[in-house]
């Protein structure tokens, strides 16, 4: 053999065959099913006065038994877990959540995901997510095996692993996964039935969840690609060195710090892997340089306080700076993460990218390229729904109010030096200021709709019907409600179409809206290409004798946006008489309509609700308030763009 050859030769094992479970794997199994035949770790239903069920649970046995075949040289495996409460979990939880994990772009060959289970290479979700519909919960799982990459059937490694969770737990489980390529990190998300095989409520002991799953999963990866080697060691631990995160070896520094302090006589005592102690001295020099260290005499350190959440910051920004550069494909932008809690002012943009910053809990991110030039990064807020927001879409970003509502300055307004509000008092008030098309009544009973919130929240007191007492700050306790309801970035979409579907399309577009508006975006990025397309839709507008070019300014029709949007809303109403056999019937500034919410219509002008009145039908301006009452029977006035909803038969029920 020549010299080097022996850096180029290296035997890596392949998946282990199946045995007949012998040595230690047979071990754990027959003491996990004796301890299961004497009554430990029964699945017994959560004792919600006690909390204890889960400590109790499932799996408390082999937690103590899965990873004590693990050592310094084993595969690394981290497996964060969830449980997801029904009670406490969005409507169709479970369905998004495995609509998120089946996204685009998430296999090797760049595709859309494919959900997977036992026995099936295609799962059935729609059953999978119908079985349940009845469960008290259920545990979302994502398992990341350190050199996952190296893992080419992760799928069959999932599968096992699943196999040695469902002999730890002593049943079967109904589980489906989705495996992830598309990080550094491969990856598997699994959705397990909360339910044992004999349709109890599955209770897992927290020590298995926390230890003994990624116990296994560590076992198993070490089964499939032998220990590391000492060069792979010795490579891990020098990446691990100048990371601007927090990694292993500082688990291993906090590990051997005490009050703080870290002796270099410690590092000798656990040293552990080939060139573990000098990997160690690295770190602490290079948190050192990070501010985070600092040397306390000879051979000594003590760590900050705030090292690990320092750590852990940096590298969220790290990785959301990758993402926007990935996003713009070396494109040279300025970028900017949008943080509502310092109230910078808005920002309006094209979508550029989008995924999910928090795959366990599906809170997503947009990437936005401003028309200010700069990327900018924003965390949606909980439970968006990312399908709400397509790439080349175009959204707003801003700081949530913290200011009374207009409805709160209107109640003050009408409030009486004894502090009392009156609706008739009100509704006399706005019966004397109506113009023509106004519904004082349905006015007056959005402002005792808001009352009835600030009620519950312990601001304002209803003394009678139509009577109630409001503080003398009522306007600063109404603005602090809002302040401290207010959580993270308001994104609000604009537009769900690119702006160069825009440039030609018939409806009352976002450009329409920046060119009233006279809004002057930067000359780079998205503000140039946004410049462009501003030109185009004139010269549109222009051709459908909606503006006027004189010299070189460009004068728009007085009703532009009235007029775009009607004429969008009746082609949209033709198309569906034609669809549903009933007669189209538009719809007069102010007037009233009643109908069955049948369903929505994305136009480009806006959503639209279908009316439903048994023989013909009317468009309206969709809220999201009425998304939940499909089917259900409602009366809408719409006036200048905006609607008001009311719900029953009823007058004074509305939104």
């Amino acid at each position: 053999m020549k010299r080097g050859d022996e850096d180029r030769f290296r035997v890596r094992p392949g998946r282990p065959r199946p045995t007949d479970e012998g040595g230690s794997q047979r071990f754990t199994r027959q003491v996990v099913r004796a301890a299961q035949r004497s009554g430990a770790g029964s699945g017994r239903p959560l004792s919600r006065s006690s909390g204890r069920g889960a400590e109790n649970g499932r799996g408390r046995v082999a937690a103590r038994l899965r990873g004590s075949r693990l050592g310094p040289r084993s595969r690394r495996v981290i497996v964060k877990a969830r449980l997801v409460v029904r009670a406490q979990a969005a409507p169709g939880s479970t369905a998004a959540h495995l609509r998120y994990i089946q996204r685009d772009s998430v296999t090797r060959e760049g595709e859309r995901g494919q959900a997977y289970s036992a026995g099936d290479d295609r799962a059935d979700v729609h059953g999978f997510v119908d079985r349940t519909a009845a469960d008290r919960h259920e545990f979302r799982f994502i398992v990341s095996p350190e050199d996952g990459i190296e893992l080419d059937d992760l799928r069959g490694y999932t599968r096992e692993l699943m196999g040695r969770m469902e002999a730890d737990l002593g049943t079967r489980l109904d589980w489906v996964a989705v495996d992830h390529w598309d990080t550094e990190n491969p990856h598997t998300h699994v959705v397990v039935r909360g339910v044992d095989q004999a349709g109890a409520d599955l209770i897992i002991a927290r020590d298995y969840i926390s230890h003994g799953l990624r116990g296994a999963a560590a076992e198993l990866a070490t089964d499939w690609l032998g220990p590391q080697t000492e060069r792979e060691l010795a490579e891990r631990l020098a990446r691990e060195v100048d990371q601007e995160r927090w990694t292993g070896l500082d688990w291993s520094l906090s590990a051997s710090a005490r009050d703080g302090r870290i002796e270099l006589a410690d590092l000798d005592a656990r040293s552990g892997p080939p060139g573990g102690r000098g990997a160690l001295v690295g770190r602490l020099q290079t948190l050192e340089r990070l501010g985070l260290a600092e040397r306390a005499g000879t051979g000594a350190w003590t760590l900050a306080a705030d090292a690990e959440a320092t750590l852990r910051a940096m590298g969220e920004r790290g990785d959301i700076i990758r993402t926007m550069q990935r996003a713009f494909r070396g494109d040279v932008r300025e970028h900017a993460i949008f943080d509502a809690s310092r109230s910078p002012a808005p920002v309006t943009g094209r979508i550029a990218a989008k995924g999910l910053a928090d795959e366990m809990h599906d809170r997503g991110y947009l990437v936005v390229d401003g028309m200010d030039g700069r990327a900018h990064y924003v965390a949606l807020p909980d439970r968006a729904d990312l399908a709400d927001y397509p790439v080349g879409g175009i959204v707003e970003l801003r700081s949530p109010s913290a200011e009374p509502r207009r409805a709160d300055r209107a109640i003050a307004a009408q409030t009486g030096a004894d502090n009392l509000y009156r609706t008739d008092r009100h509704l006399a008030a706005a019966r004397q200021a109506a113009r023509t098309g106004d519904d004082p009544e349905a006015f007056v009973a959005a402002h005792v709709r808001r009352l009835e919130a600030l009620r519950r929240a312990g601001i304002v007191e209803r003394l009678d019907d139509g009577v109630w007492r409001l503080p003398g700050d009522f306007l600063d306790r109404a603005a602090a409600h809002e302040a401290s309801r207010a959580t993270g970035a308001v994104v609000d979409l604009r537009s769900n179409l690119d702006v160069g579907k825009q440039t030609r399309a018939m409806g009352a577009t976002w450009l329409d809206r920046e060119l009233l508006s006279g809004t002057r975006p930067a000359a780079v990025g998205f503000g140039a290409e946004m410049a462009a397309a501003l030109g185009e839709r004139q010269a549109f507008l222009e051709e459908q004798g909606l503006a006027t070019r004189r010299g070189q300014r460009m004068i728009l029709a007085r009703d532009l946006l009235a007029t775009l949007r009607s004429r969008e809303v009746a082609v949209a109403g033709g198309r569906l008489a034609a669809e549903t056999g009933l007669e189209h019937r538009p719809v007069a500034e102010g007037e009233r309509v009643s109908g069955i919410y049948r369903r929505s219509v994305m136009l480009t002008s806006g959503r639209f609700a279908m009316l439903d009145d048994g023989v013909g039908f009317s468009l309206m301006p969709w809220k999201p308030v009425i998304d939940q009452r499909l089917g259900q029977t409602m009366s809408a006035v719409s006036r200048g763009g905006s609607v008001s909803w009311e719900f029953g038969r009823q007058r004074g029920m509305g939104v």
